[in-house]
């Protein structure tokens, strides 16, 4: 029987690690399980720092956005001596199962360790970007959603009141998920994500319909993946002969409390990854699919691409007309 497991969060934080940490924690207590946290993500596994965590001492953390146990980006650990190393640090605490929460990366990583060591992997998706394959939803996604709803709508305020066009740069790596779903929620005139192509002739030939119509300020999402938007600032501001101003939402959007959400599914997540190791069903990452919660393979995760929903985008279109 399964004694002592692990958990690490690691890669990008995002809100709800900290509700993770709990229920994972809190669920295997409950089935007589020991919780050994290792800190500073993959960078714990290389140095054997960890602290054991208790139902006490995750108290007071659900509400709370980054990561108690802390993280970082590890290159020594990618390489196949920093994954030997992290193996062995497994068997040397007598580890039986590890719990890794974090995004794509973070999964690829869980896969490599999971070559190399008995301990049962299970991997949790936490990450803003939502571009995790196997699951409708991250946890943290929503939160970020939703600290960049509040700030746009700050922002076209004061659109409104000088009759500009703002683009808003959102975060979300080479992928589109955030700034689709940000873009659909506060009705952005155009939304420029890395996997549509969206001309510069095309952005100024909608502000130009919007302008002909009487609608003289905008908002613009855009992805941070699609390249430098100070220069498209300047190049509409030339074209459309328009005002345009730029900002940039930036790392708020990783801090903050979890939303309800992302709490939620924080919870959710930590109870199906502890039953999956009760179970002794490793090398598996714990998922949202169509509304419920499931799993799937590791191997399976990091061998596909999950993709954008274009028929959002065609619906943010209508809808921003």
């Amino acid at each position: 029987m399964m004694k002592r497991i692990g958990l690490v969060t690691s890669g990008g934080d995002a809100p709800g690690m900290n509700a993770a940490i709990r229920a994972v924690t809190r669920v295997a207590i409950s089935q007589g399980l020991e919780v050994l946290g290792f800190e500073k993500g993959w960078e714990g596994l290389l140095t054997n720092t960890f602290r054991q965590l208790t139902r006490r001492n995750v108290g007071g953390i659900l509400h709370l956005g980054g990561t108690i146990l802390r993280t970082s980006r590890s290159p020594e650990f990618m390489k196949r001596e920093g994954v030997r190393k992290a193996a062995e640090t497994l068997a040397l605490n007598n580890v039986e199962g590890l719990v890794v929460v974090g995004g794509d990366g973070s999964m690829r990583g869980a896969l490599e360790l999971s070559r190399k060591t008995d301990a049962l992997i299970v991997g949790v998706p936490a990450t803003i970007d939502n571009d995790v394959f196997g699951t409708s939803e991250t946890i943290g996604f929503d939160s970020a959603v939703n600290t960049a709803i509040t700030e746009i709508d700050k922002i076209r305020d004061t659109a409104s009141s000088h009759d500009r066009i703002f683009i808003v740069e959102v975060m979300g790596r080479m992928r589109g998920f955030l700034a689709l779903t940000i873009g659909l929620t506060v009705g952005a005139e155009v939304i420029l994500v890395p996997e549509v192509e969206y001309p510069l002739d095309q952005i100024v030939r909608t502000l130009e319909t919007n302008a002909s119509a009487g609608k003289k300020s905008g908002i613009i999402v855009a992805a941070e993946g699609i390249g430098d938007t100070h220069k498209l600032m300047r190049e509409i501001e030339e074209k459309a002969e328009v005002e345009v101003r730029l900002s940039v939402t930036g790392y708020a959007q990783r801090g903050g409390n979890p939303t309800a959400r992302s709490r939620l599914l924080a919870n959710l997540f930590g109870d199906k990854a502890v039953e999956l190791l009760m179970n002794k069903q490793g090398n598996r990452m714990v998922a949202l699919q169509e509304g419920k919660i499931a799993s799937i393979k590791l191997e399976q995760v990091c061998s596909n691409e999950k993709q954008l929903d274009l028929s959002l985008m065609e619906l943010a279109e209508t809808l921003a007309t």
